[in-house]
């Protein structure tokens, strides 16, 4: 039975027992499905993965703990009468803020929006299990139970602690004397900054949007004949809109979160895990063009990317434990040293033709970070459409302004093609 420490970064995506922080996928679906489908598919999935058999102790150690359970009960199905295609986004925002505070239910729900030819199926999952490799795994993989019961899924060993990902010659003697320093630069950090009761007290929300395929190739193309990547022309196009609307209070910083498996193999594609790296990439004062920008950003990631050592993060991570109190605090008060978090999970490798029915598009997950700076845009792509949702809050950054940003970086990125 599976008993281990949160991870420095799973505390601080749990927030605290009274802090929901979710994070929902959703799958728009043609077809018929089955009920009894849906609670055999998520036996299996919760047979799988340890994470979604386990509850979170906060009471019995110093730090909070994961918890296998045996008796804890199957994955809840909410079902949801569908009446209109806006349906699923009310749906989203309503899981934003539940609570996973039954020790004896899972830290997973799914919700049928459910119409007669039409659905969606929303995975619900508290961001300190799950990054976005996860949900696409759970979603693939309830997709294919719906369609097919009889299937049967691998399970695999969940680990015991970050130590299970380290190296042979790693030199923790060496590495102690590191951790030290860092742990007290950062308690100094602590004590010298002011304590702000600034929080967001407005109310959280998302803006989707999808491209059509036509355009969604033409920006695909445009990248590879720049050499750019799209994640680069991305995150230049929404910089220079946070810059052409905010003026002077623009930062010109995004932040990238990037894949763990990356770095890490032993984490599969298919384990469910929390943990991503994340590289802050930004625009460069003497650079003028859309695309030279996307060339300077695509040679940052790539340098930095280069630079990250997956394990040793981790393993430094435990050894910050005494101050993720203060870390999650300055989050909640802090506007932070950056515009947005930009989270492109590409294209997505999920089938869209099943023997009973039709995976009709993907839409990116959404999330209301309890941060000051909540800025989110997560994109995804699917059936050669890109999609995107925008997050923030209206104490943060308005619904208006949001707007205006996100059809400045939408015309920047037309406008190259």
């Amino acid at each position: 039975m599976m008993k281990r420490k949160l991870m420095m970064v799973e505390r601080i995506m749990y927030v605290d027992s009274k802090t929901p922080l979710n994070c929902v996928f959703t799958a728009k679906i043609s077809g018929v499905l089955q009920e009894e489908n849906f609670k055999l598919a998520l036996e299996k999935i919760q047979r799988k993965h340890a994470l979604l058999r386990s509850r979170i102790d906060t009471s019995s150690e110093q730090y909070p703990f994961f918890i296998e359970e045996k008796e804890m009960t199957s994955i809840p199905l909410r079902i949801i009468e569908r009446h209109t295609d806006e349906d699923w986004l009310k749906e989203s925002e309503k899981e934003w803020f539940r609570l996973f505070d039954d020790d004896k239910k899972p830290l997973g729900q799914v919700v049928w929006v459910k119409g007669q030819d039409v659905s969606e199926i929303l995975w619900v999952l508290p961001h300190c299990i799950c990054d976005g490799t996860s949900l696409v795994t759970l979603m693939r993989e309830l997709l294919s139970l719906l369609d097919d019961p009889s299937l049967e899924l691998d399970s695999y060993q969940a680990f015991t602690s970050v130590s299970d990902f380290l190296p042979s010659d790693f030199n923790t003697k060496k590495k102690v004397r590191k951790a030290r320093f860092y742990l007290l630069m950062a308690k100094l950090f602590f004590l010298m900054q002011r304590k702000s009761k600034i929080r967001n007290l407005g109310k959280n929300y998302v803006i989707h949007w999808k491209l059509n395929p036509e355009t969604t190739t033409q920006i695909t193309d445009k990248c590879k004949a720049h050499g750019v990547s799209v994640h680069s022309l991305l995150c230049a196009s929404f910089m220079q809109a946070f810059q052409d609307v905010q003026g002077s209070k623009a930062k010109r910083k995004v932040i990238s979160p990037v894949d763990v498996r990356h770095f890490i193999p032993e984490i599969k594609q298919d384990h469910v895990f929390a943990f991503a790296p994340t590289i802050e990439l930004s625009l460069k004062k003497d650079i003028h063009d859309l695309f030279d920008h996307a060339g300077q950003i695509k040679k940052e990631l790539g340098e930095k990317i280069n630079k990250i050592e997956a394990r040793e993060l981790l393993w430094m991570g435990e050894q910050m434990h005494p101050i993720v109190d203060r870390m999650i605090k300055m989050l909640k008060s802090s506007n932070g040293g950056h515009d947005i978090t930009l989270s492109n999970m590409g294209k997505i490798n999920i089938p869209s033709k099943y023997q009973n029915f039709r995976l009709e598009t993907i839409i990116s997950p959404t999330v209301a970070f309890p941060w000051l700076n909540s800025n989110t845009l997560v994109t995804t792509t699917y059936n050669q459409q890109m999609d995107f949702t925008l997050m923030s809050n209206e104490d943060f950054l308005s619904r208006q302004k949001a707007t205006e940003i996100k059809d400045k970086a939408l015309e920047l990125l037309t406008s190259s093609i």
